[in-house]
């Protein structure tokens, strides 16, 4: 893969989206981690003037708003933070007053993902701006995002896999503790991608991009791809 080439397409196709849409801009949550670095990498190139990051924590693990800000300073990226705890803690005793059954541990973490995509809609309606989703061709191959909580209005990573992001990352001089640290949607304390997957992203990856992998993990890859399918289509409805 050429990276500079690859780079430079995908900076071109978020521009000719936005443009297309009749937007001026995009925003996108910096979560901290790799995918979202790449996004604001690209993002900043798109549109120079006209792209913004918004750090969204909700109890949240303080590395990662300090990764974030890391990344936005190494790419002279315009941010917002806005903390999300109150929001959560309001939603769920709101919920919990007429349903009073436990929170499920994935239920509640859901929320936080919901909770970052309406503010980042509520801020591209307020500037014209389309929202960029970071989730990778690695990530909805198995359903690993949050519906309605990860994707957003344009992915521009959604074709490739979580190796080939890396390179990416690497390419567009992102910092080296954020490419390498451990893969985590920060859903709760210690929560890691791979550990939730039950698979690492290289069997996942190598999968995807030829198809092989041993008995037991080729198994799990179709399984999660089966059970998650309804969350890469639109809600359908009945033809008649």
């Amino acid at each position: 893969m050429d990276t500079a080439l690859l780079a430079d397409k995908l900076i071109k196709w978020i521009s000719n989206q936005v443009v297309a849409a009749g937007g001026k801009g995009v925003v996108f949550g910096l979560s901290g981690g790799l995918d979202s670095a790449v996004v604001a990498g690209l993002a900043k190139r798109a549109f120079p003037k006209t792209s913004l990051g918004v750090i969204m924590p909700c109890y949240s693990h303080p590395q990662d708003a300090a990764h974030a800000r890391l990344v936005a300073q190494k790419v002279s990226l315009s941010v917002y933070e806005v903390v999300l705890d109150k929001a959560y803690d309001v939603l769920l005793d709101l919920v919990s007053r007429v349903d009073q059954s436990k929170p499920k541990q994935l239920a509640a973490a859901n929320v936080k993902s919901r909770l970052r995509m309406i503010t980042l809609y509520y801020l591209a309606a307020q500037h014209d701006y389309l929202v960029v989703g970071s989730s990778n061709k690695s990530e909805l191959t198995v359903g690993y995002f949050t519906k309605h909580g990860d994707v957003g209005d344009i992915l521009p990573l959604g074709n490739l896999v979580k190796k080939q992001v890396k390179e990416l990352a690497r390419y567009l001089d992102i910092p080296e503790e954020v490419i390498n640290k451990p893969p985590s949607a920060g859903l709760w304390v210690g929560q890691t991608d791979e550990a939730e997957m039950g698979l690492s992203y290289d069997e996942l990856d190598c999968f995807i991009l030829s198809g092989q992998a041993s008995p037991e993990i080729g198994r799990r890859i179709l399984g999660l791809k089966q059970k998650s399918e309804h969350k890469r289509r639109l809600a359908p409805h009945p033809d008649f």
